[in-house]
């Protein structure tokens, strides 16, 4: 598969993603339901801990990814949805920091929303 990332405007760099991607050369999609801060039983975790809850959340996205037989490297969209924008931000550099090591910078999108 071939990345070419566009970016007219390069201020989406510093947050870890490119504003679209040209892909080319694929030939198997996986398509993930959401993932969440939640633990193997499925029951919420890290109430209160935004930090805890991103890296769960990414746990499981790693877990998902490799069931089957991809990882953060093959992601070519993120949609992230968080109650509390302000308390994402602070902890974003998680998110960007697994993206970064995966060596992708997808295009994403974050919307807050009143309730998951």
């Amino acid at each position: 598969m071939q990345r070419t990332a566009v970016n007219p405007w390069p201020w989406s760099l510093q947050y870890a993603y490119n504003q679209a991607e040209v892909i080319e050369g694929a030939k198997r999609m996986l398509v993930c339901a959401g993932q969440t801060a939640t633990d193997a039983e499925g029951a919420p975790a890290h109430a209160g801990d935004m930090a805890a809850q991103l890296t769960l959340a990414l746990e499981n996205l790693d877990a998902v990814l490799a069931g089957g037989g991809m990882s953060l490297a093959d992601v070519v969209r993120l949609t992230i949805y968080t109650t509390d924008v302000d308390a994402l931000f602070p902890h974003y550099g998680i998110l960007a920091e697994r993206l970064a090591s995966a060596g992708v910078t997808p295009p994403a999108t974050l919307l807050g929303v009143t309730r998951l």
